[in-house]
């Protein structure tokens, strides 16, 4: 059984390029890498003194499995500052990165053969986190006129009986882009009758919630208290190394959430959680500096990527991505984005990676410096006009 789902499970194609630039520098090659969601910036010192002083203080043992009460407490203040919004502590749940939130909480919810729908294109790792599970993901086409997020009406007419979550991502990866909050209403309202044991439920990835650069963004939890949340601290706060994420439950989740993770992971990382109750309660100016930092790069880059003969046509508001056309250049994302790592020394990800809606084109990330940027965007250039 293991052996037929690991030979089932598509490979993360944005990883495999990070790896193969990671040799390529042991081998002594300068590979300028846009391929993946990691921050440049070190984590904020509050948080890493934090962590210090709860090595120092013996704070390094297992914790309670749904997490340390102080930080769940947090987040629900947190809640209310950022959304206003009114939130029991009980009903949030640390978990060890929000993927592993996600696929824990596919575990509890999903039989064998339910579906959950997704964008096409979507976060490469969905259908995976279904398929382990036993489910099955149900792609319904975002077309990049409707900046790659789903329509509620199209999901309306993809629900069937098996339909058991639909999954949203704003800001969103691939694509950068916000979904309209009167679009996040409607989904919201499509899975207001969802239960812990029937019927869909709205999962909303919110973990570029805090980059977004015009505007506000909402959290389904605005719409509707019956629905899923899947938060985390790694890219707002620069820690994705430190495995901290969060969800927000119906409290009818929590057991069953409870058991998975008392079994799979006995808790998050105690000495992480007491870093990301630092995080929400000083790491604030932090945050801004760096939020404002990507949204000069995100103008410097879309510029560039425009210059080269790349199409942008829905500009990203948050997250650090854009998802661009480059089908005046391939037609096959994947070796194209090889082609450019071993000849121009740069690395993106393949649009393949997210969907079929997204082949043809390439995905950069602006989670890298300026210098970085403007280099691996001319190497791209000089390497086109002489291809």
């Amino acid at each position: 059984m293991a052996k037929t789902l690991t030979q089932s499970l598509k490979p993360f194609l944005a990883m495999k390029l990070q790896e193969k630039a990671l040799e390529m520098e042991q081998s002594g090659q300068r590979v300028i890498k846009l391929s993946i969601g990691q921050p440049d910036f070190t984590t904020p010192d509050c948080i890493i003194d934090a962590a210090q002083k709860a090595m120092r203080d013996g704070k390094t043992g297992y914790t309670h499995s749904l997490g340390i009460w102080e930080l769940r407490e947090g987040l629900a203040e947190y809640y209310a500052t950022e959304y206003g919004l009114s939130l029991a502590p009980e009903r949030i749940v640390i978990t060890s990165g929000s993927s592993f939130g996600l696929l824990m909480l596919f575990e509890a919810i999903l039989d064998e053969g339910d579906e959950v729908i997704i964008g096409n294109p979507a976060y490469a790792c969905y259908e995976n986190f279904v398929r382990c599970a036993g489910g099955a993901a149900r792609a319904v086409p975002a077309r990049e006129e409707e900046g790659f997020q789903l329509d509620p009406e199209k999901v309306r007419a993809a629900l069937t009986p098996g339909t058991r979550g639909v999954i949203v991502n704003s800001p969103s990866n691939p694509g950068g882009t916000v979904m309209p909050p009167e679009n996040l209403r409607a989904l919201a309202g499509l899975c207001a009758e969802g239960t812990a044991d029937s019927g869909p439920l709205l999962i909303s990835d919110e973990i570029y919630h805090g980059l977004s650069y015009e505007g506000q963004v909402s959290s389904a939890l605005e719409f509707s208290d019956n629905c899923i949340v899947a938060d985390g601290f790694s890219k707002r706060y620069a820690m994705t190394g430190w495995r901290l994420g969060w969800l927000v439950l119906p409290e009818a989740l929590v057991p069953p959430l409870n058991l998975l993770l008392q079994n799979f992971s006995i808790c998050a990382p105690s000495v992480s959680q007491w870093a990301g109750l630092a995080a929400l309660k000083d790491a604030g100016p932090d945050t801004r500096r760096m939020a404002a930092e990507y949204g000069r790069r995100r103008l410097i880059l879309m510029d560039a990527l425009r210059e080269a003969g790349f199409g942008v046509k829905s500009s990203p508001s948050g997250a650090f991505y854009i998802l661009a056309d480059a089908r005046a250049f391939c037609d096959d994302s994947l070796l194209f984005s090889y082609e450019l790592l071993e000849q121009a020394k740069v690395s993106v990800a393949p649009g393949i990676d997210f969907g079929s809606g997204a082949e043809g084109y390439l995905r950069f990330s602006y989670a890298n410096s300026v210098e970085n940027i403007q280099e691996g965007m001319q190497r791209i250039k000089k390497y086109l006009e002489n291809r």
